[in-house]
């Protein structure tokens, strides 16, 4: 069972705006591998908030790929895995407009939310911002780096089926009351938790 952690950073407030991907793999309950690439936005439109919170500006991607030819790279991994991402209603809608925006069909696959985990998981945190839980765990990063985002998403959710006592990441929502969300070429299922 393949469990990959996705974090995306975007050029500007557009959701098809994605300039970077990072990917961390999860096998046998440790974070294996971290990918990181540069994704030139087909509308080099960078905002200045956007640039001040990760730091990529146009140049940094003037000679990378676009959005298909960064993800094509990725489709076998994809496939068949359970994705992860610390607030996936931005990261999947990141994913499903870049998607729309060049015409492509979406990938199938699950995906689940390490943010609702987290709230559900660790209710007493003050606050379940990737850095704050990062801090918790005593996981040092730089945050809104692709790469870094993403591999403290897998470590964090490795954490977190430790604390319930699941086998793996991908069998915390049988425990918690999630309904993993879907990515499917018909559309998407947002990622749900019960009410507690």
């Amino acid at each position: 069972m393949k469990t990959i952690a996705i974090d995306f950073e975007t050029a500007n407030e557009q959701r098809g705006s994605a300039c970077s991907v990072g990917l961390a793999w999860i096998e046998d309950g440790r974070v294996t591998r971290v990918e990181e690439r540069l994704i030139r936005p087909r509308d080099m439109r960078f905002s200045g908030m956007n640039i001040a919170i990760h730091g990529i500006r146009p140049e940094h991607v003037e000679d990378a790929p676009e959005f298909p030819e960064v993800m094509d790279e990725f489709v076998d991994d994809f496939r068949g895995a359970t994705m992860i991402a610390h607030n996936a209603a931005f990261d999947f809608s990141v994913w499903r407009a870049s998607l729309d925006l060049y015409r492509q069909s979406y990938p199938e696959l699950t995906y689940l939310c390490s943010l609702k985990m987290a709230q559900r998981i660790w209710p007493h945190f003050l606050s379940h911002r990737l850095n704050l839980i990062a801090e918790h765990l005593g996981l040092r990063f730089v945050h809104h780096n692709a790469a870094e985002d993403a591999a403290v998403c897998a470590a964090a959710a490795i954490e977190m089926a430790k604390a319930v006592k699941a086998a793996t990441v991908a069998a915390i929502p049988a425990v918690i009351g999630m309904k993993p969300g879907r990515l499917t070429s018909a559309g998407y299922e947002p990622c749900t938790c019960r009410k507690a």
